[in-house]
């Protein structure tokens, strides 16, 4: 038996890799192969014994291009259609005779997975009901394009993607979310809803303390956190780390209580040398022996202070950034919604993109509902921040619904498992 993963995009590229890595865990685990549609396919390399079994190549859009029509033109200029061509012709070798599929991301692997003429199953990590309606029914705005559409035909997931979802050899569909699952159930696809592989492997790789006398302790020394989050394409996540600087200076010069804690955790593949630039242009001033909580101590960081505030920069801290943080000043993608699924609130600032525009960041407000707080202006991250820390009820509010939105951690596991038990296992035919 043969497995072949398709993922498109970076994150979801991330997501396959926990899927298949807790699929290593089985005893009797196929072989596998990934083919990675968008980009070079780096996250594979986390994990051995596992081949890219095709042609891969980053193009000009970064995977972006549903956003801007020059963007797909630039794609196709630099040989997109012959690198999707040749990607095909090796999925249908690859897998033939007896392999089966998992396809992660959006129409794309799904419809290469329905075209490989095998068993699949598909991760659908690109749409939730949530960016259309919640539990009480349809959101009330102005409807566009595929939005008006999905809202006739009754889901986020149009009608030939169902298609796809409900044919024979499908044998399975994972939503991100509960909502989505249940839609697509009422339209007859076999969805299950097993949580959400986003939400995985956020424990942080050095322990915090467990005990409510620790926790109580550390509360009462510790510093309000927040989390600075300019995503992962290096260019712009210079441009969004100059925004949120702003954000930083208008909440330091208004807050006169206990000291500010600021932890940035940089993406793989951006330079910290930027960075760095840009917050000694700020007036931060390095200060290596400044005191820092110790889950961030034996990891790589740079440490400024300014005033009453130390801020930390680091390259390998990402899940102990997030669970040390109150609140989050957000201009990025996955890491946001992780920090929301984590129930805590985020406050984003639209950028001039080409990820993070203010388009995306709508969106993204209607995905993640009241977690997330859209402003105009750097200044008003303020007052936003002081009604927040005054109101236990709405946090508690605010961390239900994160929690509800992203789905629950362990979803890689149950669906390993579920791989093992309904493709690898069970016949195929």
């Amino acid at each position: 038996m043969k497995l072949l993963c398709l993922s498109n995009g970076h994150g979801e590229d991330a997501i396959a890799v926990r899927i298949l890595q807790q699929l290593q865990q089985h005893p009797r685990c196929p072989e596998i192969g990934a083919l990675p549609m968008v980009g070079e396919g780096q996250a594979y390399s986390q994990l051995s014994d596992v081949s890219i079994v095709g042609p891969v190549q980053s193009m000009p859009s970064g995977g972006f291009v549903y956003m801007d029509s020059k963007q797909f033109w630039r794609d196709i200029r630099s040989g997109l259609l012959k690198l999707t061509w040749q990607q095909f012709r090796a999925m249908r070798r690859w897998v033939r005779p007896d392999g089966v599929v998992l396809a992660v991301g959006d129409i794309l692997p799904l419809l290469f997975a329905w075209l490989s003429g095998v068993p699949y199953v598909f991760v659908g990590t690109a749409k939730s009901e949530y960016y259309l309606r919640d539990e009480s029914g349809w959101l009330q705005r102005k409807q566009w394009g595929s939005d008006r559409l999905a809202k006739w035909t009754g889901s986020v997931y149009l009608p030939w993607e169902r298609f796809l979802m409900k044919r024979r050899r499908c044998r399975g569909v994972f939503p991100r979310d509960g909502l989505t699952t249940e839609i697509l159930q009422k339209h007859g696809v076999p969805a299950l809803n097993l949580g959400n592989p986003m939400m995985d492997n956020l424990q942080p790789t050095q322990l915090l303390p467990k005990t409510a006398e620790e926790i109580e302790e550390i509360e009462k020394q510790r510093s309000l956190t927040l989390a600075l989050l300019p995503g992962s394409r290096p260019a712009e996540a210079q441009n969004n780390w100059n925004t949120i600087l702003q954000a930083v200076t208008c909440l330091q010069s208004a807050w006169d209580e206990r000291p500010i804690l600021f932890v940035a955790p940089i993406a793989p593949g951006v330079s910290s040398d930027g960075f760095r630039e840009i917050l000694d242009n700020f007036g931060w001033t390095e200060t290596p022996e400044a005191k820092i909580p110790s889950p961030l101590e034996p990891k790589t960081k740079w440490v400024y202070t300014q005033q009453k505030a130390t801020l930390v920069l680091t390259p390998d801290a990402y899940q102990e950034c997030l669970w040390l943080a109150d609140i989050a000043i957000a201009m990025a993608g996955t890491a946001t919604e992780q920090f929301v699924g984590l129930g805590k609130p985020a406050i984003t600032i639209p950028g001039k993109g080409p990820q993070f525009t203010p388009a995306f960041a709508e969106a993204q407000k209607r995905l993640l509902g009241e977690s997330l707080f859209f402003i105009e202006q750097p200044s008003q991250v303020v007052s936003l921040v002081v009604e927040l820390l005054q109101d236990p009820d709405w946090l508690q509010a605010i961390a239900d619904n994160g929690r509800r939105r992203m789905g629950t951690p362990g979803a890689s596991d149950r669906i390993a498992s579920y791989l093992m038990e309904h493709l690898v296992v069970a016949p195929t035919t």
